[in-house]
């Protein structure tokens, strides 16, 4: 058995932060496949791993740890990578990570749900509008914040970066238009670039979904 398992799913841009950091950080770590759209987060085995009924979730011996912001910053203190270096970094990180959480990643997230993975009658014009409106304002604010820098929080790529960008290589799938982002492209572009890196559908099992076209 691997030193690391993660309990993951190759659609989901939260658990591909931790499966990226796994990867990029050299642990010897395997993937277990959640069965999410068939309901597998919600039965009583997983829930006994996570109550929240989300992934990630990170074994690690005994512990068992779930949040992907968690599991980054526990394996930033395991390996020494992609962390702080003072303390003004590691609030700048916090700082980031938070904003992504609430702002970026839980925007798309559920946008990207909605026009691809919801039933087609299920899907609400009204509300993929409202939602596609405050995606567009998070990546404005990404793209702003990248003009004059190559990563997040400091001057090294670090966990805030894996966070903002882990939903953002499924761009096509909920409608961004990456030529309007061009200082994002290019710090995607800078993180697939670091030894290791691959796509959440390289990276975790699941893709492509069955009967997916």
């Amino acid at each position: 058995m691997s030193e690391y398992r993660l309990h993951c799913f190759a659609q989901s841009g939260n658990a591909y932060r931790a499966a990226l950091m796994l990867e990029l950080t050299g642990q010897d770590w395997e993937p277990v496949f959640v069965d999410f759209f068939n309901g597998a987060s919600k039965t009583p085995e997983f829930l006994s791993l996570n109550e929240m009924g989300e992934v990630p979730v990170l074994e690690h011996g005994d512990l068992v740890l779930s949040q992907s912001g968690v599991i980054m910053d526990y394996l930033t203190g395991k390996t020494g990578k992609f962390g702080p270096n003072a303390e003004t970094e590691r609030l700048e990180i916090l700082r980031w990570t938070l904003w992504d959480n609430h702002k970026l990643s839980s925007t798309i997230g559920t946008l990207r749900f909605l026009m691809n993975f919801l039933a087609p009658e299920k899907r609400n014009p009204d509300v993929i509008a409202f939602l596609g409106g405050r995606a567009k304002a998070a990546m404005t604010v990404l793209e702003h914040h990248l003009a004059d820098r190559d990563w997040v929080a400091t001057d090294q790529p670090t966990t805030a970066d894996f966070s903002c960008c882990s939903y953002l290589y499924f761009a096509d799938e909920f409608g961004a238009d990456m030529n309007q982002y061009p200082n994002t492209s290019r710090w995607l572009d800078g993180i697939a670039a670091l030894p290791g890196w691959k796509h959440p559908y390289d990276l975790m099992p699941g893709h492509p979904l069955p009967g997916a076209k």
